[in-house]
This record gives structure tokens, sequence and C-alpha cells, in this order.
């Protein structure tokens, strides 16, 4: 009855539709799925694999990949995958290789890369399902994670929001928070718009810098994935250390959670000292925190409008469409769609999350009244 009750506790008038449990005993792998919502179409979303990963973190996350799909006027609905386990085991393809045999017969799901996957994992992917997106360029895919897609959406996000704040992105400060994929595009994108990133951190630390922080400076290459950053040995002399707690309560103009959900509680949402708040991961602040920054004159930006880049440029590859052509297409939705939900909060006094709900809601509803027609 317990895994019954977290599964159904969560099911409401959208879904989710399917949850299903992977088990395979020679591999040990323990997989989940996710799709949520498909009235607008196949369901996209990113494949998930950490140690701690549990089917409540798949389920909402899903559901946030159904309310960015719909508000990104897309023709997809939303899902999420997840593979328990670390991202670094030297079996890691394997378990990949088994976790799409569990996929291949899920014809509604198109799996994209998330948090531990990259081009090369969706390329095992597709070879055992026939569908993937973010797959490397030697495949006419878009490489979501190496041209930085979220984080240039969210960069964008971050100055249409700005306005709204009065603040001059040129003048801007900026920290945050995880240096994986998005975290790094985002350091990228926001700097070539004249923001300054005075602080950093992922799960080795952080680094802070009120003068200004250089990307290359904290990147090194690492043998095995090319990833690691200086953070990991502490191996920089441009900035003092701080912990990812201490990152939270720097007096900025933006920051931007870029991890894992559920960063920002009532636990530490009094610490937040920024103006203005632009995720880069889903669910990164619980419902309540996201209403007392509200309360508190801070600027949430809505988590599926700001990250969205990501899904926009999945589903430009799925028609067959280039990267620069999600470029484009990443700007002028995201841009268009934080104006949207901005302007309706203020219309209407309600909060930034509610608008976007609102809006994203509205659109699965009518897809869904007319697959009832049909």
């Amino acid at each position: 009855m317990g895994a019954e009750k977290e599964i159904f506790g969560y099911a409401d008038e959208f879904g989710p539709e399917k949850v299903m449990h992977f088990y395979s005993p020679g591999l040990d792998l323990r997989g989940i799925l996710v799709v949520d919502n498909t009235a607008l179409g196949p369901a996209i979303g990113g494949i998930r694999m950490v140690p701690d990963l549990t089917t409540e973190e798949v389920i909402r996350l899903a559901r946030a990949m159904t309310l960015k799909n719909s508000i990104a006027g897309i023709p997809h609905g939303g899902a999420k995958g997840g593979i328990i386990g670390d991202p670094m085991a030297s079996n890691k393809h394997e378990l990949i290789r088994a976790y799409a045999e569990f996929l291949r017969p899920h014809q509604d799901y198109i799996p994209g890369p998330d948090m531990g996957l990259d081009e090369h994992s969706m390329a095992i992917i597709l070879r055992q399902t026939g569908r993937a997106i973010g797959l490397p360029r030697e495949l006419w895919g878009i490489p979501l994670d190496e041209i930085g897609s979220t984080g240039f959406g969210v960069a964008e996000a971050a100055e249409m929001a700005a306005g709204y704040i009065n603040l001059d992105p040129r003048r801007a400060t900026v920290a945050i928070e995880g240096f994986g994929s998005v975290g790094r595009a985002a350091f990228r994108y926001l700097t070539g718009k004249g923001v300054k990133v005075v602080a950093v951190s992922d799960v080795n630390g952080g680094i802070y810098n009120p003068e200004g922080l250089s990307y290359d400076g904290l990147v090194e290459d690492d043998p095995k994935t090319g990833r690691m950053t200086r953070l990991w040995n502490r191996n920089y002399k441009d900035g003092q250390a701080l912990t990812g707690a201490e990152l939270f309560k720097l007096d900025v103009d933006i920051l931007v959670p870029g991890a894992r959900p559920d960063v920002i509680t009532m636990g530490n949402v009094r610490d937040i000292n920024a103006r203005m708040i632009v995720p880069g991961a889903n669910i990164a602040a619980t419902a309540e925190a996201e209403k007392y920054l509200a309360d508190k004159g801070i600027l949430v930006v809505p988590d599926f409008v700001a990250n969205a880049g990501g899904v926009i440029a999945g589903a430009v590859e799925w028609k067959g469409g280039t990267a620069e052509e999600s470029f484009q297409t990443i700007k002028g939705k995201i841009r268009q769609n934080v104006k949207a939900v901005l302007d309706l909060a203020h219309e209407e006094k309600i909060y930034p999350r509610e608008a976007a709900e609102r809006l994203a809601k509205e659109r699965v509803r009518e897809a869904m009244r007319a697959r009832r027609r049909t």
C-alpha cells in the first residue's frame, strides 16, 4: 500500500498516465519511467541517472515536463526517465543499454539526456529503441549538453525578466548553484550578455570572487569524462572557497539554482538575498518557499519557463532541424513566455508560478478535450 499511496497521491486530472519500474537482476538495474501526459503528443523528457533517485522525484519531474512542453508550445507531452545508479559506474553503458531495452515498447515516450547522461548515452538508447533526442552531431542530432541549450535559455530568461525589476544585465551579478552542463552553459551565455558571475558551486564545494570569475579558470580536462572542475581539487587561485549553503546567502542580483530539486526550501529561504531567481534545474524550490520569496519581493521565474531551452531544442531536432535553428527558436519562445507569464502575474496580481501554470494547463486541457471529441 505504501508504494501505491506514493504513486496515486500525485494523480490528478492530467496524470500521470503511466508509472513503470524496471529491474534487471543480473545487472542490478533499477529503472523508472513516468509518462505524465500525452494529450499534446508523444512525451519528451530526459533520463536522469543518480544514486538517490526516487519515484516521487521522477513523478514530479515528469509533471514539470508536461507544463514545460505545453507552455513552450511544442507538440509533445511530458515524461521523465530515471536510472538509480552512479553515473560514473564502470558498467554505465551496460545499464543504459538494458534500460533502453525496457523502454523499447513504450512508443509514447521520446527519451532525452538529463543528469548523468550525455549525447553518447543517447546514441546507445537510439540503437536500442529507434528514438531519442540530444544525439551526437555524427548521428545528425543536436548535442544538447555540448551546445548548452538549457543554459542558453536560462540566460535569455534572465535577460528578459531583468527588465521587470529594473535591472541592467550589464551591471548584474549572478551566483550559479550547480556546475554541470546547465550551470556551465548558463555561465558562458550570461557572461556573454555582460553579466558578472561572482560565485559557482557543485557537490565538491564552491568559489566566490566579487570581482567576477573566469570560466576557463574553473574548468580543467578530465581523462575519463572531460567534465572535471577545479572545484573538485580546490586548484584555483582567483577566489575564496565557500559551501553550497553559503552561496545561497550571497548578496547578488541573480541566483541560478541549477542542480537537484528542492534546494530552496523553508529551511533556507530566509537566507536568500538575490533580487531574482532563474532556475536552471527543474523544481528547484518548494511551492512554499517560492511563495515566500515572491512575498518578500524576490522575482522567481518559474522553472519550467526558464529552463525549457533543452526540450525546445530537442523538439527542433525531432523535426529534423539544426542547432542554429534551435537557438533562434529557444530565444523567441522563452522571451515570449517570460513576458506572457510576468505580464499576466502583474495584471492578475498572482504569483508568476500561478500565471505560468494557468497558461500551460489550459493548453493541455484544450488538447485533452479535443482528443475526447475524436
